[in-house]
């Protein structure tokens, strides 16, 4: 699961290249090209009424879109990465999952970069519903999260991600394919927390899964020990979401990487996926790898 091209869509919120920025260091794991992408909303250039296409509009918005990616551009190429532009107009969920789907990406970033108090959640259902319909690993981009806990308000910027990155780990298909796509972090990573909860219904019976917990994420820790990274294994007891953003806040985790089912987002939320619920309630950013 190389990572050698990733796809930036963008609508020019005000912290969007400080964001991309942030990803620049990925570098150092082989990132080789950057895609650029804006989408002018339809309802901008077409179907106004008594006017038609808006088509002078739409040229404008596409030329003032170009301008603002030559400044882009010329950061990642002073990065010693290759970028491409790629403006559309289109609906914003169908037309990020054709353009990476066409330009063959190993990632797409997602979310917002700015959340305030009066958010509910971290991750909005567009791009909940990108990443469920691509079968690729999606960054739940939160540059800048404003968030309470206990009456007490903080606000934290997300700009080194991938220092100390947590790998919630659950034995499954896509979990296991998310182990191996941090092995592709290699040369960015500094240090990786690989974690499992235990919700066992006895004493005797979180004696017993506590041992086989350790035993999983022992294993996990020497593969990624052979790919040169450093990690550590941690078993927490209770409900995994709640669990996984207590051990994160506890530990200074940079970044949340989880695996997904890659169920449509309302089914994901009906049956309780984890990534899903991890990466809209936590403020920190998390990569979904399906």
């Amino acid at each position: 699961m190389p990572l050698s091209k990733i796809l930036f869509p963008t609508g020019f919120e005000t912290l969007d290249f400080h964001c991309l920025e942030s990803l620049l260091v990925l570098r150092d794991a082989g990132l080789r090209e950057i895609v650029l992408c804006h989408i002018i909303p339809v309802e901008e250039v077409g179907f106004v009424p008594f006017g038609g296409y808006l088509k002078e509009e739409e040229e404008r918005l596409r030329e003032e879109a170009r301008i603002r990616f030559e400044d882009w551009q010329d950061a990642i190429d002073k990065a010693g990465i290759r970028s491409r532009v790629v403006i559309e107009v289109g609906r914003l969920v169908p037309r990020i999952i054709h353009i990476a789907e066409s330009e063959g990406v190993d990632m797409v970033v997602l979310g917002k970069t700015k959340k305030t108090l009066s958010e509910r959640f971290f991750v909005g259902s567009h791009a909940l519903e990108v990443a469920s319909r691509l079968g690729i690993p999606s960054l739940m981009n939160k540059y800048m999260v404003h968030y309470e806990i206990d009456g007490t308000e903080f606000t934290r910027t997300n700009d080194r991600i991938f220092d100390a990155p947590m790998l919630a780990f659950d034995w499954s298909g896509p979990s296991k394919r998310a182990l191996e796509f941090l092995k592709w972090l290699k040369g960015v990573v500094k240090r990786v927390y690989v974690f499992h909860s235990i919700v066992p219904e006895d004493k005797e019976g979180m004696v017993k899964e506590e041992e086989v917990c350790r035993e999983e994420l022992s294993r996990c820790c020497d593969i990624l020990g052979s790919a040169g990274i450093e990690a550590e294994m941690h078993v927490g007891s209770g409900e995994a979401v709640e669990e996984i953003i207590r051990f994160s806040r506890e530990r200074g985790v940079s970044m949340i990487i989880t695996g997904t089912s890659g169920r449509r987002p309302m089914d994901e939320l009906i049956h309780g996926s984890v990534s899903f619920r991890v990466a809209t309630l936590s403020e920190l950013p998390t990569i979904m790898v399906p």
